[in-house]
């Protein structure tokens, strides 16, 4: 009996299983690209992985119902499908990968704060990549203007022509709207001054991460006319450095080493040392310097961990000193009071950064942290003024992928402190917590949407709520992305024109009220085979701006009608092998109280074109041509509008065993404003400044040649 009942049990658990077996179903993955079978893609099916066989094929068993299918493979687009199978349904799906689109497209964005791939990516995020940074690194290697301003959409403004300060803008927005980054920190201070862009050495940035349009929603007030994250070099498996040192013929002097290396499985570093200087140098010969003279230090070591299982660390420390120095040329005297004019600026800051992520279950926990301190004492002729800007910030948020959906939660709080020593009547501490959300969520493979909300509780102007929403669709080969939002700005007494002219002559007759702004866009792009185009269409407009007046005292206070700002930009990149071209073509129309804004062109055109050999590593020749058009001027007393012009340039770069050679030659025609118009005013303006502004380059042609020494 026994042995009865045991085969009587061993039958039923077969015809059990067997029944449970039938009920199963399976699914078979065909993988293909380009009409052939592709081995070695990595598919997932039901959150089971496994990898295409020699003929492109992967099987899996599965319940019937629904079943996801995930199918990737590097130098391909990703694949989401899902379908519907039946019990003891053997079903076949053919799933046909695309080409990615860009190399620039691979990486990862962290400027959006879900770690999507660009390609992936709803809010429309523009990546200038390593090898773009090298080229431009070479061109100017002491600071990242030269960088900036040849992305498309993006203007460097000089701000003080006795100085040399620059500002960024971004589709015609002001430079203050403009809130930039270092790895996700404000290491430069909550609002980036024309100086800071200057003092920014490129030689460790892996890459530039470019959000254009209000982006308040993931940054709070300093993000109204977009974002700008600078992201570092990650240490490799082993140690390498690169020494690069540089001069031109302006009198201009770089010195530049970064070094990175592992020190256990885990830990690694980097550390970065720039030394940059310039003679004070008078092109026209009008015994004024076109050119400041400028010396400047920058050291920062960097910490990293990372345990290779979702939870890491890194930690920054930064120094910056500079001493700049413009005005009449040494032992000469302005011709209109006899008397010589020295402008001059010292600088001293630290910061430091952190941030931390780890696992908590499913979701993501991230933290980080930056405190800046910085001291300038700016010298007008016989005036000096000296202050003190200290910020701090500190942010935490929890990121869990559900379903279709990653959502993004968070909490944040920044502290402005503003010390005018000399004049403490311009003071000011704004302090702002903030709560956040974002729920990215994939509906289809055809469309993404990004909607996020920021609630700002700012000490001094209120509370502001910050939405935003942005689309992504792919059809037929062709994407596209659209985008809304809103945003806020909180003035303060730090504009571009205060920073040209100094504080004392500036009066603020009523409390000024917070800037708000809204910004759209509409974009366009297609790939067909080496050749990728991009349309792109925008406007923002800003309610209550702040403005400076200029009659016979600066002003500083909202104005009535709103600023706003329209336009397009195109891009058309072709990349052949070893070869490649990169045009854009920008139309802004910024408008404030009927009046064009000053100093901005409608029309800007560039073209850059790099030819490589060895795929870059025995070469490259490059050459560049840029066009600016018509821009109106204020308080200029030689013209109400600027003379559009162009100017070209060529770089050549040879390797030799391990050291690179270059030669860069910027503006070989030699376009100057001063071939037009004296750079010097007949008479003092109302803001003190002996100087109009620069609407076109000061420093005519300038060559400049270097090594690059990489170990």
């Amino acid at each position: 009996m026994k042995a009865w009942s045991l085969v009587l049990s061993s039958f039923m658990l077969v015809a059990l299983t067997g029944r449970a077996e039938a009920q199963n179903a399976s699914v078979r993955v065909e993988v293909r690209g380009g009409g052939a079978a592709i081995p070695g893609a990595a598919v997932v099916v039901n959150g089971v992985a496994s990898t295409t066989d020699d003929r492109g094929v992967a099987s899996a068993t599965v319940t019937p119902g629904r079943v996801e299918i995930v199918v990737a493979k590097e130098g391909f687009e990703p694949v989401s499908l899902s379908v519907e199978v039946r019990a003891a349904e053997e079903r076949t799906v053919t799933v046909d990968l695309q080409p990615q689109s860009e190399i620039a497209e691979h990486v990862t964005v962290s400027a959006t704060r879900t770690e999507r791939g660009i390609e992936d990516e709803p809010m429309r995020v523009e990546v200038l990549d390593r090898d773009e940074i090298e080229e431009k690194l070479m061109m100017t290697p002491g600071d990242i203007v030269m960088m900036l301003n040849e992305m498309g959409g993006l203007r460097v403004q000089a701000t003080s022509p006795s100085l040399g300060a620059a500002s960024i803008r971004i589709q015609g927005m002001r430079g203050r709207y403009t809130r930039f980054l270092s790895d996700g920190l404000p290491l430069s201070g909550e609002q980036v001054g024309s100086f800071g862009l200057l003092q920014i050495p490129p030689v460790d940035l892996g890459r530039v991460e470019v959000i254009k349009g209000v982006a308040s929603s993931l940054y709070g007030a300093g993000a109204m006319g977009g974002v700008v994250n600078l992201v570092s070099r990650r240490p490799g498996a082993r140690s390498e450095g690169q020494l690069l040192v540089n001069r031109s013929t302006r009198g201009a002097t770089d010195a530049a080493f970064w070094q990175s290396a592992p020190v256990t499985d885990r830990w690694s570093f980097a550390m970065l040392i720039s030394a940059n200087g310039q003679q004070r140098v008078d092109v026209d010969g009008d015994r004024w310097a076109d050119l400041p003279k400028y010396a400047r230090g920058v050291v920062r070591p960097r910490v990293f961990w990372d345990d290779k299982k979702g939870r890491s660390f890194f930690a920054t420390f930064g120094m910056t000193v500079e001493e700049r120095t413009g005005g009449t040329m040494p032992d000469s005297v302005l011709a209109a009071t006899r008397q010589p004019y020295v402008e001059a600026l010292n600088t001293g800051r630290l910061d430091a950064g952190t941030s931390f992520q780890t696992l908590v279950g499913t979701s993501v926990l991230s933290a980080r942290a930056s405190v800046t301190h910085q001291q300038l004492d700016h010298r007008y002729g016989e005036i000096v003024e000296r202050d003190r800007h200290e910020t701090a910030f500190a942010e935490a948020t929890l990121r869990r992928p559900i379903g279709r959906h990653t959502l993004v939660g968070g909490v944040a709080v920044e502290r402005d402190a503003y010390r005018p020593i000399d004049l403490p009547q311009f003071a000011y501490t704004f302090t702002v917590p903030g709560l956040f959300v974002q729920d990215d969520a994939d509906f289809a493979r055809w469309l993404s949407v990004s909607a996020s909300a920021r609630l700002d509780a700012h000490s001094e102007y209120g509370t502001f709520v910050s939405p935003r929403v942005a689309g992504l669709m792919k059809f037929f080969g062709w994407t596209s992305r659209l985008s809304y939002g809103t945003g806020f700005f909180a003035p303060t007494p730090l504009t571009e024109e205060t920073e040209a002219a100094g504080l004392s002559r500036l009066t603020i007759v009523k409390p000024l009220k917070a800037e708000r702004g809204r910004s759209s866009s509409w974009d366009v792009s297609r790939k067909m085979g080496p050749v990728s185009t991009t349309l792109t269409l925008f406007a923002s407009t800003v309610h209550d701006p702040v403005e400076v007046e200029r009659a016979d005292r600066l002003v500083l206070a909202n104005r009535p009608s709103p600023a706003t700002n329209r336009g397009l930009e195109a891009l058309v990149i072709w990349h052949p092998e070893d070869f490649s071209v990169v045009a854009n073509y920008a139309y802004v129309r910024s408008r404030q109280s009927g009046e064009e804004v000053p100093l901005t062109p409608r029309h800007s055109i560039g073209i850059d074109g790099m030819w490589e050999w060895g795929n870059g590593k025995v070469g490259r020749l490059g050459i560049e041509w840029y066009y600016t058009g018509v821009q109106r001027l204020e308080a200029n007393p030689y013209r109400e509008e600027s003379r559009p012009y162009s100017v070209f340039g060529v770089l050549v770069e040879r390797r030799v065993r391990g050291v690179r050679l270059f030669v860069n030659g910027e503006n070989l025609t030699d376009v100057r404003q001063t071939r037009w118009d004296p750079l010097l005013r007949p008479a003092r303006g109302v803001d003190g400044r002996w100087t109009v502004d620069a609407w076109a380059p000061l420093d005519g042609r300038n060559i400049n040649g270097g090594v690059r020494w990489s170990f």
